[in-house]
């Protein structure tokens, strides 16, 4: 036997409690994939089937009525962009636009506002807060009922200016009904988000701020907003996602096929209702692409920090190494580190611009 014996490493093998624990993991993750496929996986498919066919009706090439929907191949996603129906997709995608950015913007400001209202101690906060939470209480349907009658030739909006104007009839007065009502009605959501949010953070920050001698405004700009962000985000893109599916509440409060409010979903359903059921597969799923895009871009943008993790990584920087300009890496903004500093007890001073304070 040689003195240099070469001895094998055991080889890497699982353990059998780690494989009863990956077993047990498949086990409890099969009915989720199974319910996905079901729900949504299912249906996407059954969708992209069935836009590559036509309505039923007589065939011009033969003359003779079809008794099945004829195969058109493309022809529904190419009569997107020529004719009527090129026309009238256009609008409601520029609708559903048009809705999207206004309202989740007018929302936003309102919602924050409003979470920060109801997180200052007063008196007769709950009834504040059961007050602005009304508006998402109530059902969609019944609001724009409510706001039908506001908006009414008769009604407490044409009062309230001394004029009369008939809403539902013009162009942008119309969008701009939609846009009241929905904000009234979904703002609340995205305060009651961001001010789950802003009880997270602890009291002792803003203490420790008040002691450095930071005002209300760098209080606001270089602590909540900074550590309200990861809630502000999902409040935003959950509201983004429902307002690009809005469809009920232009549906009642001004009507079907408006050419003024007509979004995809209302576009989708009118063709379904009228059995063309290709056409209304084809604009689905442009409407789940457009969605999926929005989304997916708007994580990137917004919300990577999020996702990736990388803010729990940025955690526990020393303010004494913040105090010499240091940065773990180049996103981390002078902001970001006065927040995360104090957020980490350190409350020595606060730090505004990149220089003491």
């Amino acid at each position: 036997m040689s003195a240099s014996t070469v001895v094998k490493p055991p080889r890497n093998r699982k353990s059998s409690r780690a494989k009863q624990q990956a077993r047990l993991a498949w086990w409890l993750v099969t009915p989720t994939i199974l319910v996905i496929s079901i729900v949504v996986i299912f249906p996407t498919l059954t969708s992209v089937y069935q836009s590559f066919f036509g309505a039923k009706g007589i065939d011009p090439a033969t003359g003779f009525v079809n008794q099945t929907e004829p195969f058109v191949g493309f022809q529904n996603y190419i009569n997107m962009f020529q004719g009527d129906s090129g026309t009238r997709f256009q609008t409601a995608f520029w609708n559903t636009t048009i809705f999207t950015e206004t309202t989740v913007a007018v929302e936003t400001l309102l919602g924050v506002t409003m979470a920060l209202i109801m997180h200052k101690a007063m008196k007769g906060r709950g009834l504040v807060r059961a007050a602005i939470l009304i508006p998402w209480a109530i059902p969609t349907a019944v609001s724009a009922i409510l706001w039908r009658w506001i908006f009414d030739t008769n009604g407490i909006a044409n009062a309230l200016i001394g004029t009369q104007v008939i809403w539902a009839i013009g162009d942008w007065s119309a969008k701009l009904t939609v846009i009241i009502a929905d904000s009234w009605k979904t703002a609340p959501f995205i305060g009651l988000l961001t001010l789950a949010g802003l009880q997270m953070i602890p009291e002792e920050v803003y203490e420790a701020a008040k002691i450095d001698g930071a005002n209300a405004w760098k209080r606001f700009t270089h602590i909540t907003m900074p550590l309200v962000k990861p809630a502000l985000i999902i409040a935003v893109l959950f509201r983004m996602l429902d307002a690009l599916r809005m469809f009920d509440l232009p549906y009642i409060l001004i009507g079907a096929r408006k050419s003024s409010v007509e979004t995809l979903s209302m576009l989708v359903q009118d063709e379904a209702s009228n059995l063309r059921y290709g056409s209304a597969a084809a604009y689905a799923l442009v409407l789940f692409l457009y969605v999926f895009l929005l989304a997916f871009a708007f994580v990137k943008v917004m919300g990577a920090e999020i996702i990736s993790g990388e803010g729990e990584k940025r955690r526990g920087v020393p303010i004494s190494l913040i105090r010499r300009g240091y940065k773990r890496d180049s996103s981390l903004t002078d902001a970001d580190a006065t927040a995360e500093a104090y957020a980490d007890g350190s409350s020595e001073q606060l730090i505004t611009g990149g220089q003491e304070r």
